[in-house]
């Protein structure tokens, strides 16, 4: 995807404020950004909408991003905090309209990669809310597909720790997916 240190060379050049730089990288960044969006988001359309606003978020905060952990974390977390962002965002106008939401998905209208999907964004939400510390380090490393190593690392947490989270929560998101409860 990048070349070696090509990376690096146009996040400095963005964050000195070249346009071209900032331009680049956004546009190398979408399919990664795109992807990870589309592990949450069942439709396309939908990971579409996270996946902009994650760009979006990445340009304008893209200053405060000092070098502690990699930059491809850094960019994991805003991406998986977009798409859980605009799945909430989607759950709550159809709360708002009254539409009436399906207990359970229909596995007969309902592709089977699109209800798991469904099914994972209501177990990380309950999760968020029953164990919102557990949320983080369990969507960097099993959505996120970073190490644990990496997780610490862009968590700044110890190493111990981050295993334990992770563990707590895929025994909660396992019983959650399985009972559906």
């Amino acid at each position: 995807m990048f070349e070696e240190g090509e990376l690096e060379r146009l996040v400095a050049g963005a964050q000195a404020g070249d346009p071209g730089s900032m331009e680049y990288l956004l546009a190398k960044l979408r399919p990664v950004v795109l992807r990870r969006c589309s592990r949450f988001l069942p439709h396309h359309a939908d990971a579409e909408e996270a996946a902009q606003d994650a760009l979006l978020s990445i340009s304008t905060h893209l200053g405060e991003y000092g070098g502690h952990g990699s930059f491809l974390g850094w960019v994991t977390v805003i991406a998986s905090n977009a798409a859980r962002s605009t799945y909430r965002s989607m759950r709550r106008r159809a709360e708002d309209s009254h539409a009436d939401l399906p207990e359970s998905v229909d596995p007969r209208t309902t592709s089977v990669i699109a209800g798991t999907r469904l099914d994972l964004m209501e177990a990380l939400a309950a999760l968020e809310q029953q164990h919102p510390t557990l949320v983080e380090s369990f969507v960097l490393r099993d959505l996120g597909d970073l190490t644990y190593v990496q997780v610490a690392e862009e968590l700044d947490a110890p190493l111990g720790t981050v295993k334990d989270r992770i563990h707590q929560a895929r025994r909660f998101m396992r019983e959650r997916l399985v009972t559906g409860l």
